[in-house]
C-alpha cells in the first residue's frame, strides 16, 4: 500500500475515532460533571496507551523537556475542559464546527510566538475563517448562545497547544509527546474533578472508558497520518468528523442541523483547507512539514 493511501486511511480512522469520542463525551456528561469526564478520559486513555508504548523491544521514552510538557499539558487541560463542556451542552455539530477554528488561531500564535512570517493570502484566509466563526456564534443576534464563546476559547487554547507540540516534536518523537502529555494530564485533571466528584454508575462507566479509548486512538492515528502524508491532502479528510457527529446528534439526541452552523462551518473548513495548502507549499520550499496547522478535533 502506498504511503499517501496509508496516510489517508489513518486520517479517516482518526477522524472517526475523534467523532465517536465527541459522542461518548455527550453521553458521559449526562451522568457525571465535565471535569470528571476529562479525568476519566485521560486515565483510561493512558491505560489504553501503555500496552502500545511499553511493548518489549521498544526504546525507552526519554525526554529532557519536562517543564515544557507540564505547560503543554496545563494549557491542553484548559482546552479540554472548555471543549468537553461545549460538546456536552451545545449541539454536537456546532461544538465541533467551532473546534475547527483552531488553525486560524494557530496562524496568529505562530506569528506572535514563533515569529513566523504570514503573507497576505494566508491572512485573508484567516479573516474569512473568522467570518465563518461569527456566522455560527452570531453575537448580538437573538439566537446568540453565550456557551459558544467557551467553544471558541477551547480553540484558542488548542492553538497554543499546537504551537507547543510543534516545538516539542523538534526534539522528541510523536509517541513520546503523547505519552508525557498523558502522564501530566491524569494528575492535573484529577484536581478539578475532586471538587465535583460523583462516582459513575452503570452505563456511565462504558461511556467513560470509550471516551478514553477513542481519544487515545484518535491522537495516535492522527500523528501517524501526518507523518506519512501532506497536511493539505489530509485536512479535508479530517472534516468528515462533522457529518458523523451531526448524524449522531440527530439519531441519538434529536438535534437538528442549524443552517447558520452549516454555512459557518463551510466557510471555516474552506479557510482551513487553503491555510493547509499554503502551509504545505511553504513546507516543501523549506523541506519541513508542520503538523500543527492541520485541523484537529477536540482532544
Amino acid at each position: 500500500m502506498s504511503a499517501p493511501l496509508r496516510a489517508a486511511l489513518l486520517m479517516l480512522a482518526s477522524t472517526m475515532a475523534f467523532g465517536l469520542m465527541a459522542v461518548t463525551i455527550r453521553l458521559a456528561t449526562a451522568h457525571v460533571p465535565t471535569q470528571e469526564v476529562a479525568f476519566f478520559r485521560n486515565a483510561f486513555g493512558l491505560l489504553a496507551l501503555l500496552p502500545m508504548l511499553m511493548r518489549p523491544g521498544r526504546s525507552p521514552l526519554r525526554t529532557q523537556q519536562l517543564p515544557r510538557y507540564f505547560l503543554r499539558s496545563a494549557i491542553g487541560l484548559g482546552s479540554m475542559l472548555c471543549g468537553f463542556w461545549a460538546v456536552g451542552h451545545l449541539p454536537l455539530s456546532q461544538a465541533v464546527s467551532l473546534s475547527y477554528s483552531t488553525p486560524l488561531f494557530v496562524t496568529i500564535a505562530a506569528v506572535l510566538w514563533l515569529g513566523e512570517k504570514v503573507r497576505i493570502r494566508r491572512w485573508a484566509a484567516v479573516i474569512v475563517g473568522f467570518i465563518g466563526v461569527l456566522v455560527i456564534v452570531r453575537p448580538g443576534h437573538h439566537g446568540f448562545e453565550p456557551g459558544t464563546l467557551i467553544a471558541v476559547l477551547a480553540a484558542v487554547l488548542s492553538a497554543l497547544v499546537a504551537i507547543q507540540i510543534k516545538q516539542l516534536t523538534r526534539v522528541d518523537g510523536a509517541d513520546t509527546v503523547v505519552f508525557y502529555t498523558y502522564v501530566f494530564w491524569v494528575p492535573l485533571s484529577l484536581v478539578p474533578a475532586l471538587f465535583v466528584w460523583t462516582w459513575p454508575t452503570g452505563i456511565a462507566w462504558l461511556w467513560l472508558v470509550a471516551t478514553g479509548i477513542f481519544g487515545t486512538a484518535g491522537q495516535l492515528l492522527w500523528t501517524r497520518a501526518l507523518r506519512l502524508g501532506e497536511v493539505s491532502a489530509l485536512t479535508p479528510i479530517s472534516f468528515m468528523q462533522l457529518p458523523l457527529v451531526a448524524a449522531c446528534g440527530w439519531l441519538l439526541f434529536g438535534e437538528t442541523l442549524d443552517r447558520w452552523t452549516v454555512i459557518g462551518a463551510a466557510i471555516i473548513l474552506g479557510s482551513n483547507a487553503y491555510i493547509a495548502h499554503r502551509e504545505a507549499v511553504l513546507a516543501r520550499r523549506t523541506a519541513t512539514q508542520s503538523p500543527s496547522a492541520a485541523a484537529k478535533p477536540i482532544e
